[in-house]
């Protein structure tokens, strides 16, 4: 397990669309724990390979705000939304900037778990958010395409700090 190096903006491999993951390989699952490491030591709710710079269909979110609630998406495919939301998003890409982004405010997807076998994760409000935040990230776009308005620096304190997808 380590901490990767966090690919930002302006890097050529977030603008790839991803490859799927055949068979989940030995390389994989440190791939997993590593980027479980790396989002929780950046104060990040998810992450996706091509943000450490693997250009596989892998997502590790983790939304749990008072103890961990891990998802490991393996291919995953967005299959129905429902309703809106809109409000601030961030990413681990683009370090200190925030937007306004719309997003459904309920998702239903379907993806591989950590031992390839098929599973439906439905996730609402933030969870919906990270679900779709990172799902972009495997087809080579960033938040910043949907932002609404100029992207911002929140002024905040210590114990105010926002939470980054």
């Amino acid at each position: 397990m380590a901490i990767r190096q966090v690919r930002e903006a302006g890097d050529s491999i977030l603008e790839k669309k991803c490859r799927k993951v055949e068979k989940l390989t030995p390389r994989y699952k440190e791939l997993i724990k590593d980027m479980f490491d790396t989002m929780y030591e950046a104060g990040g709710v998810g992450l996706a390979a091509p943000q450490v710079g693997v250009l596989r269909q892998i997502v590790v979110i983790d939304t749990g705000m008072e103890e961990r609630e891990p998802h490991v998406l393996i291919n995953p495919v967005i299959t129905a939304t429902e309703g809106e939301q809109t409000g601030s998003e961030g990413c681990l890409s683009l370090p200190g900037k925030y937007g306004t982004v719309t997003r459904p405010m309920k998702v239903t997807c379907e993806a591989l778990d950590e031992n390839m076998e098929p599973y439906v994760l439905e996730g609402e409000e933030l969870l919906a958010r990270a679900i779709c935040h990172e799902c972009d990230h495997l087809d080579g776009h960033m938040f910043t395409e949907l932002v609404e308005g100029d992207l911002y620096e929140p002024a905040q304190t210590e114990e105010e700090e926002e939470p980054e997808e």
